[in-house]
C-alpha cells in the first residue's frame, strides 16, 4: 500500500481533521518565505531583522513600509490548489479546522470559516504603545512603489504609532488562539501538516502533541519532515500537488 492510499484510508474513517498550514502552502501562491531572496530596497534586509519591535523602533517608517509591501503581495495573491483542496473536503462533510503559522487570508478566501491565525493576520492593525486595534482607510494601506517608507499612521486614543497586527520575533503567541489550537490538536483524529519548517516554537511542537494524543499526523512536505513515530504519514511534494491527489484518492472532486 502507497502512503498515498494510506493517508486515504485514515481520512475515510476521520472525524476530527486539523490542518496545520506553514510557508510552504502560501509560497505557492507567490508569496516569498524567509528563505527566499527578496527584491528593491528589501533586497538589502534580512526579513527576520525586520520583524522585531526593536527594529520599528529605531526604524518605523522602513518597517511600516516593509509591511505594506507584504499586504500589497498578499492582495495580488490567489489561493493555490492546496488551499482549495482544504475546503473541498469540509464541504464534503468532514469536520475541518485550519491553524496556521501564515498571516495572510488565503485560507479565508478558499473558504474555509474555521481558521486559527498563531502568528495573527496582515489584515489587522494594533497600535505599537496602547496595543488597541486601529482601524485605517484603504489608501492609508497603499503603497505607490515597491521599495517606499511610509511613516506609520497614529492611534487615535493615545498617539502611538500603527504596527502590522502580526507576532514578531521575541513577542508570545495571542493566548486565544494558542488554547484554541492545543485544544484542537488535541481532540482530532488527524493532523495533516503542511510546509511547516518546524523550526518555529512553540508552533512546531503541535505535530508532537497530537501524537501524544493519539492522532495520526500527515506530513505534507518538499523533503521529510517526520519524527520517526509510527502514527505519522510522510507524503513528499508540494501542497497544490499532493492535497488535490489525496481528495482523489477519497472521491472527493
Amino acid at each position: 500500500m502507497t502512503h498515498m492510499q494510506k493517508a486515504a484510508d485514515v481520512l475515510a474513517v476521520a472525524r476530527r481533521i486539523v490542518f496545520f498550514t506553514g510557508a510552504g502552502i502560501s509560497a505557492e501562491s507567490g508569496i516569498p518565505t524567509f528563505r527566499d531572496k527578496l527584491t528593491g530596497l528589501w533586497a538589502t534586509y534580512d526579513p527576520q531583522r525586520l520583524e522585531t519591535a526593536d527594529a520599528f523602533r529605531e526604524n518605523p517608517a522602513l518597517v511600516w513600509g516593509w509591511y505594506l509591501w507584504r499586504r500589497r503581495q498578499v492582495t495580488l495573491a490567489q489561493p493555490n490548489a492546496g488551499h482549495h483542496s482544504i475546503s473541498k473536503l469540509a464541504k464534503a462533510g468532514w469536520d475541518v479546522s485550519v491553524i496556521t503559522q501564515n498571516i495572510d487570508d488565503l485560507h479565508e478566501r478558499a473558504g474555509v470559516d474555521a481558521v486559527v491565525h498563531l502568528h495573527g493576520t496582515l489584515l489587522n492593525v494594533k497600535c505599537f504603545a496602547c496595543h488597541r486595534p486601529i482601524a485605517l482607510e484603504p489608501e492609508q494601506l497603499r503603497i505607490s512603489k515597491e521599495d517606499e517608507l511610509v511613516e506609520p499612521p497614529r492611534c487615535s486614543r493615545c498617539n502611538g504609532r500603527a504596527r502590522p497586527g502580526v507576532v514578531w520575533f521575541r513577542e508570545n503567541l495571542p493566548e486565544g488562539a494558542w488554547l484554541s489550537a492545543v485544544r484542537l490538536v488535541r481532540t482530532c483524529d488527524v493532523l495533516i501538516s503542511i510546509g511547516t519548517s518546524g523550526v518555529v516554537r512553540p508552533a512546531a511542537d503541535l505535530p508532537e502533541m497530537a501524537i501524544r494524543a493519539k492522532a495520526t499526523v500527515i506530513h505534507v512536505n518538499l523533503e521529510d519532515v517526520s519524527l520517526g513515530d509510527g502514527r505519522e504519514i510522510m507524503l513528499i511534494g508540494s501542497a497544490a500537488q499532493v492535497l488535490p491527489e489525496l481528495l482523489g484518492c477519497l472521491g472527493v472532486k
